[in-house]
């Protein structure tokens, strides 16, 4: 998604900019104006747009991926998705990103440009509503800066996707009510509504051959700043009504877990970051990346590796996560060093067991030597590993 916020809509020679028409002029001007009644933020300045053709986009992207994304931060990144088992060792991200990207893309507001794009045709009532959604993104561009909203947001992992969940939550919800209005309707008064909205933000997979394929993490890491920070929002405009739509803003969601469970974001909960294991590098390695590993994401670990009811019952249990992921420097070895903290000692310990399955899934090979009720340990695909239960803390070395 960070991806796409960066790399889409780029003015570039290959793509051919198709004139305005006073129609769609009209039209923009007066959806925008029914949201800025909807949220009380009134529009500064007219939304600028072209509509380009779909011709030539997907070279156009791999053009931006690379200006973009820097070389080795995009190696750094599928690195990390590979150790943790989120995706085979085969995945190739770039090509990934640019194949969604490609798939999807109707619309796009540039909050770099502060412009918004229309790509290719469309069918009428489809494009209306896409248009909904990316103004409602012009509209909070205009008052909060999403530029700067996002890229100060990048120092964590878990708290960028919780940005963009804060984003794009807040234009499907204005999207919804947008829709709900022109029936006489609102989502205040209407939960199965607003659940029923929630469910159709994610994507249809039979339109979206690409999205289909995809492995699970990628799939819902696209779906979750939709569907889960569209409840998320929904909650804060029943909590806050008039400053529902500016407050996530000013004060950005430190977690994935605050848009999962908002009343922990209208409390100020946030999670611990829990000491990492000792591994002694002794300068033989290198750091690759690092960052926080948040309750979604271990929803998704444990929901691959485990199931969806082992998943439903323990990631909310989750109450911090920090990894990082070494290089040697003589012959580029990973090893991951990972912590993950729990809300009590019998949640951890039912990580602890959980965890097991999540590197007997990930790997081909796994040979146990210790396997105690505090310690596990022994070889797998990538070399020797250990896991450790200490407390409400469980911890991994692996690739060593």
């Amino acid at each position: 998604a960070a991806l796409a916020a960066s790399a889409l809509a780029q003015s570039d020679t290959r793509i051919v900019q198709l004139p305005e028409t006073d129609e769609t002029r009209k039209e923009i001007d007066g959806i925008f104006e029914t949201l800025a009644k909807i949220t009380g933020l009134e529009p500064k300045r007219a939304v600028e747009f072209s509509r380009i053709e779909r011709a030539g986009l997907k070279p156009f992207l791999e053009e931006r991926v690379k200006e973009v994304v820097k070389p080795e931060e995009l190696r750094a990144e599928e690195a990390a998705l590979k150790k943790f088992g989120f995706v085979p060792q085969n995945f190739d991200l770039k090509k990934t990103t640019i194949d969604l990207l490609s798939e999807q893309a109707a619309a796009f507001y540039d909050f770099r440009k502060h412009k918004l794009f229309l790509i290719g045709g469309g069918e009428e009532l489809m494009q209306h509503t896409v248009l909904v959604h990316e103004l409602a993104h012009a509209l909070a561009d205009q008052h909060f800066d999403l530029e700067k909203y996002i890229e100060s947001g990048r120092k964590s992992d878990d708290g960028a996707l919780a940005r963009m969940a804060v984003m794009e939550g807040q234009a499907t919800w204005l999207m919804s009510e947008y829709l709900a209005h022109q029936t006489g309707n609102s989502l205040e008064d209407s939960p199965v509504l607003v659940k029923m909205m929630s469910t159709t933000a994610a994507m249809d997979t039979d339109r979206y051959p690409v999205f289909a394929s995809v492995p699970l993490y990628l799939k819902e890491s696209l779906i979750f700043p939709y569907t889960k920070g569209m409840l998320f929002q929904h909650e804060l405009f029943l909590k806050k009504r008039e400053t529902a739509f500016s407050e996530p803003f000013r004060k950005p969601p430190a977690s994935t877990q605050q848009i999962l469970h908002p009343e922990k974001y209208l409390e100020g909960v946030k999670p611990v970051r829990p000491k990492l294991p000792d591994f002694a590098q002794a300068g033989e390695y290198k750091d690759l990346t690092d960052g926080e590993i948040g309750e979604f994401d271990h929803a998704i670990l444990l929901r691959q590796y485990g199931g969806d009811e082992l998943a439903k019952e323990l990631a909310p249990e989750w109450r911090g996560g920090f990894f990082k992921l070494l290089e040697r420097k003589k012959d580029s070895r990973q090893v991951l060093v990972y912590a993950s903290q729990w809300s009590g000692a019998e949640a951890a310990g039912r990580y602890f067991a959980a965890y097991r399955k999540v590197l007997q899934g990930k790997w081909k090979r796994m040979m146990v030597k210790v396997a105690t009720a505090t310690e596990l340990s022994g070889t797998g695909d990538d070399g020797a590993f250990t896991v450790t239960l200490d407390g409400v803390r469980v911890t991994s070395v692996e690739g060593k």
